[in-house]
C-alpha cells in the first residue's frame, strides 16, 4: 500500500503520518507540501530516519508537477490536508483560498482519475455547515444544510460539493470527513491553544478575540488521526464522516483552563478588536461514525489538554 498525504507537514497531516508510520510499518508514505507556512518546515525533522517515507516539496495547485509524482510513484491512496486555513487570512485575501481549496482538490482528484488511484479521503471542516448561537442545543450531521460564513469555509465547503460530483460523474472512489477543532502537538502558534502556552510561558500578553465567548468543539488531534484511518480502511464510498470532539468550550474557558494548569495570572488575558462575521459556535455530531465504524474518542479534554501542555512546554524550554 502506497499512500500520498498532501499538507504532509501541517499539524494534522505530521500527526496523522506518524501514526500511519507506526501503525502500517509495511505501507509507503510520500508526503506533499510546499512548505508556504514556517512552521511546517519545523515538522521535517520529525522524519529523519523513517524508511517507509518519502518528502517531495511541491505544491497541489501545480498541476503539471503533480502529474509527473502521481505517474512515477503509482499511489494505492490520496488523503488531502493541503489547505489554506486561516479565517482571518481568507477575509483579507479570499483568492488564494480559492485556488489551494477547490483547485487543488480538482487537480489532485483528476490525477487519481488519471492513474487508476484506488481512493481519495479529503480532509474537511465543521466550519461548512455554518454556526449557531452559543445558546444552541443542535449539532449539525452529515445532511444538513451548507452554510459557510468566510472564504476559508466557503472554499472548503466548495471542494466537498465538488468531492461528491467526482463520485458520481466520474466513479471516484472518494470520501470526506469534516472534523471539529483541533488541539495537540505541532499546531502553529497562531493557532490559540498553542499561542496561549507559549505566551504563558513567557508572561506575555494573551489575546482574545471580543469577549471570548465564542464557543468550539474541541477534540485531540490523535482523536481525529484515528478517524480517518478507520474511514480510510472501513469507510463506505461517497460517504462523508463527521468527527465531533463532543466538548464544546468557549475561547475564554479554554484559556482560563491553560493559565491555571500553568499556574498563571488572568492578567496575561487582553481582549482585541473582533474579526468580522465572526462565527457564534460550531456544533456537529458524530453519531454515523460512532454506530458504523465503531469510532470512539480516548482523550478528554482535560488529558488531551495535559499532554498538550507538556509537549510545548519540552519543546520550548
Amino acid at each position: 500500500m502506497k499512500i500520498l498525504v498532501t499538507g504532509a507537514m501541517g499539524f494534522i497531516g505530521t500527526n496523522f503520518l506518524k501514526y500511519m508510520q507506526a501503525k502500517y510499518p509495511d505501507y509507503e508514505f510520500v508526503g506533499i507540501d510546499n512548505l508556504s507556512v514556517e512552521d511546517s518546515k519545523n515538522n521535517l525533522n520529525c522524519f529523519n530516519g523513517y524508511k517507509n517515507y518519502k518528502f517531495v516539496k511541491e505544491d497541489i495547485t501545480n498541476e503539471k508537477n503533480i502529474n509527473k509524482i502521481f505517474k512515477k510513484e503509482k499511489f494505492d491512496m490520496v488523503v488531502n490536508f493541503a489547505a489554506e486555513v486561516a479565517v482571518d487570512y481568507s477575509i483579507e485575501n479570499p483568492n488564494i483560498f480559492l485556488k489551494t481549496n477547490i483547485i487543488g482538490t480538482a487537480i489532485l482528484m483528476n490525477a487519481c482519475l488519471k492513474y487508476n488511484v484506488k481512493r481519495f479521503h479529503q480532509i474537511s471542516t465543521d466550519e461548512v455547515y455554518g454556526d449557531l448561537p452559543v445558546d444552541s442545543t443542535l449539532k449539525f450531521d452529515e445532511n444538513a444544510i451548507l452554510k459557510p460564513s468566510n472564504p476559508y469555509s466557503a472554499s472548503k465547503a466548495g471542494a466537498d460539493l465538488l468531492v461528491l460530483s467526482y463520485c458520481r460523474t466520474y466513479g471516484l472512489n472518494a470520501t470526506i470527513s469534516r472534523c471539529t477543532n483541533n488541539y495537540g502537538p505541532h499546531q502553529s502558534y497562531r493557532a490559540l491553544i498553542p499561542l496561549t502556552i507559549k505566551n504563558c510561558m513567557q508572561n506575555k500578553t494573551i489575546p482574545i478575540f471580543g469577549d471570548g465567548k465564542y464557543v468550539r468543539d474541541w477534540i485531540y488531534v490523535l482523536d481525529h488521526i484515528k478517524a480517518i484511518d478507520l474511514i480510510l480502511h472501513q469507510g463506505s464510498i461517497g460517504q462523508i464522516y463527521n468527527v465531533s470532539g463532543n466538548c464544546k468550550k468557549n475561547n475564554l474557558y479554554v484559556v482560563n483552563k491553560i493559565i491555571r494548569q500553568m499556574d498563571k495570572d488572568k492578567g496575561l488575558i487582553s481582549f482585541v478588536k473582533d474579526r468580522p462575521g465572526h462565527d457564534a459556535m460550531y456544533s456537529i455530531n458524530s453519531r454515523k461514525i460512532e454506530k458504523e465504524l465503531k469510532w470512539k474518542r480516548e482523550y478528554s479534554f482535560e488529558d488531551g489538554i495535559a499532554e498538550t501542555i507538556k509537549w510545548y512546554v519540552d519543546k520550548l524550554e
